[in-house]
């Protein structure tokens, strides 16, 4: 039976299809993410500085543990271009549980402190 909320899904926009995909790649290097969908050429319209913008970005789908996310925001905050970047996250309620079991064999869970400094044997 599956743990409702292991496992969340992250959309981070990016001002091009270059940047989506090497920001794809690192995040995926690092073993942030299972798996970035991108979808180039989607249309942004927002507030910024009091003034309604409109941009063509491409939308980043992530899919990650929930108990990454912060680790992956961190991430992508330093390496995103724009000064505000956008990173959210939603929760998996439930889906095909082999696929979902992927996504954990593919992300490892942040070692806790004490493994981290638990001397080698």
């Amino acid at each position: 039976m599956y743990r409702s909320g292991l496992h969340s899904i992250v959309y981070i926009t990016a001002p091009s299809i270059k940047i989506a995909k090497e920001l794809a790649h690192d995040i995926i290097q690092k073993d942030l993410a299972a798996c970035v969908n991108l979808l180039p050429n989607i249309t942004s319209i927002y507030k910024w500085n009091g003034q309604i913008q409109e941009a063509s970005e491409s939308l980043m789908m992530i899919k990650t543990r929930t108990s990454r996310i912060e680790e992956l925001t961190n991430f992508v905050k330093v390496h995103h271009p724009y000064e505000v970047c956008e990173v959210i996250s939603t929760k998996i309620e439930n889906g095909n549980i082999p696929y979902l079991n992927w996504i954990s064999e593919s992300v490892p869970e942040v070692p806790s402190i004490l493994e981290e400094n638990e001397p080698s044997t």
